[in-house]
């Protein structure tokens, strides 16, 4: 009888999705001495490594040091960047898209690489369709971690589905600079690749149906923001919404409410990611596909009798960042193995099995020139959340930064819990801001109260004489 060959393996834990998340739960699981499976579909290393965080920064960076440069006194920087090299340089930080290396690690971890697409047919239990069409069934004593991140977002714009646009995959990827492109969509994404490709030469419109990029920021953020991307020449164009997409000669037309159109060679959406939830077999084990991923902060997923399903990343719906990620990894990890002892029931917070940043401490940067650095809530978050708050708001105006840059522009802010006088959120917005941000976000994981932090003495002359301006605006 002709079929498809099934081969059955069992393991301690079965991790799907071989990106930065699942990488960093199998690596702990396996640490702790449990047999683990890493299943992946496309490259191991995943869209952090080849499409993402790390070749977006490779063509950021070098626009950014030439900037830098620009800016300090007595320094020539007359030149432009080096297209070709800049493009070079970001094809060796993605291994030239060949995840070896990236198995060589997991191997070399202890763990089993498993190539294919995996489904969940039952508690427990999946199977792998190989590349070559094979089925491989896959059992899990202790658990199962779904890791498979998100997927881009495309609105329905009539004529978007009809026509060939750019993914954040491509923007990362491409080997040419286009001579004109547009970029739909006001958020991180759309505004690092919108500098990242203006600086290389492209001339790039930004569509942003807000009234500032980064709207989900501090308003000085998107403002801030707004100013160096005119400056490297971004058209940009506020409160903006396509009505339609069409291919025309040559390229690409977003009809604009108001009636003005924009033509480029490539279009760029840019307009958000969901969970890839999807095809997963969700519905084999009670759950709904396409939804995000409900857990608690051990990466339990709810809906789930058992205590076996376990999700980190992006699949959850939380902070969609791939430190973040992996941080929650880590703690899904270690919680399976203190599980497979007997040792854990319910994590304690602020205990290496419980991921209690998520609530209130998660940090981002926006790697644009200026940047955004800002860790925890909004006051208007923390506001929803019942806390009393006061904003201390100013320009970064220290020795440190005059002496940083020429015309060194930026802002920061801090948001206090008036009741307990400590802090629960800080942005700065300025060149290089990105290096003040882990201070901060110590600042709000050990909730240091101001009078003690008022003791933290910053080094003169450093940008981070900003926390001793921000301390006496406060009243201290």
């Amino acid at each position: 009888m002709w079929g498809v060959r099934v081969t059955s393996e069992t393991f301690d834990v079965v991790v799907v999705g071989g990106g930065a998340v699942g990488e960093n739960a199998a690596g702990r699981a396996a640490r702790g001495g449990l047999s683990t499976a890493l299943v992946e579909a496309d490259l191991v290393g995943g869209e952090c490594s080849y499409w993402a965080c790390m070749p977006s920064k490779a063509l950021l960076r070098p626009g950014s040091a030439l900037a830098a440069a620009r800016r300090v006194p007595g320094v020539r920087a007359d030149e432009h960047l080096a297209a070709a090299e800049v493009l070079a340089s970001r094809d060796g930080f993605t291994a030239h898209w060949n995840d070896a290396g990236q198995v060589d690690w997991a191997e070399g971890a202890g763990l089993t690489v498993v190539r294919g697409r995996a489904r969940l047919t039952g508690p427990r239990a999946l199977t792998v369709t190989t590349p070559d069409g094979e089925s491989r069934a896959l059992t899990a004593r202790h658990a199962v971690v779904l890791c498979t991140g998100s997927e881009p977002v495309k609105p329905p714009i009539p004529g978007l589905a009809d026509t060939p646009v750019w993914t954040s995959r491509e923007a990362t990827s491409a080997h040419e600079v286009p001579g004109r492109l547009a970029v739909l969509g006001g958020g991180v994404v759309g505004v690092e690749m919108a500098q990242a490709w203006a600086r290389l030469g492209a001339a790039v419109t930004l569509i942003v149906a807000e009234d500032r990029p980064l709207a989900k920021l501090p308003d000085f953020a998107g403002a801030l923001v707004a100013d160096g991307l005119r400056a490297d020449g971004v058209d940009i164009r506020l409160n903006a919404r396509a009505e339609r997409v069409s291919t025309v000669a040559g390229g690409v037309a977003v009809q604009l409410s108001g009636g003005d159109r924009v033509v480029a060679d490539h279009l760029l959406v840019a307009t958000g990611r969901r969970p890839a939830t999807g095809g997963l077999g969700l519905e084999h084990v009670g759950l709904t596909p396409g939804e995000p991923l409900t857990v608690d902060d051990s990466g339990l997923v709810a809906g789930v009798a058992g205590g076996w399903l376990y999700a980190a990343g992006d699949v959850t719906g939380r902070a969609m960042l791939t430190h973040q990620g992996k941080y929650g990894a880590r703690v899904v990890g270690d919680a399976i193995v203190a599980r497979a002892r007997g040792e854990l029931d319910q994590p304690r917070p602020w205990s290496p099995h419980a991921a209690t940043a998520y609530h209130a401490a998660v940090p981002q940067v926006v790697f644009t020139d200026p940047e955004v650095a800002s860790v925890g809530r909004t006051a208007e978050a923390a506001r929803r959340d019942g806390v009393r708050t006061r904003v201390v708001e100013l320009d970064i105006a220290v020795a440190g930064s005059a002496l940083h840059a020429r015309d060194y522009t930026g802002r920061a802010s801090m948001v206090v819990d008036e009741d307990r006088r400590v802090l629960v959120g800080v942005t700065f917005v300025g060149p290089d801001v990105a290096e003040l941000l882990h201070a901060a976000t110590i600042a709000i994981v050990g909730e240091v109260p101001l009078d003690r932090l008022w003791h933290a003495v910053p080094a003169y002359p450093t940008v981070s004489e900003v926390w001793l301006r921000l301390l006496e605006a406060y009243g201290l």
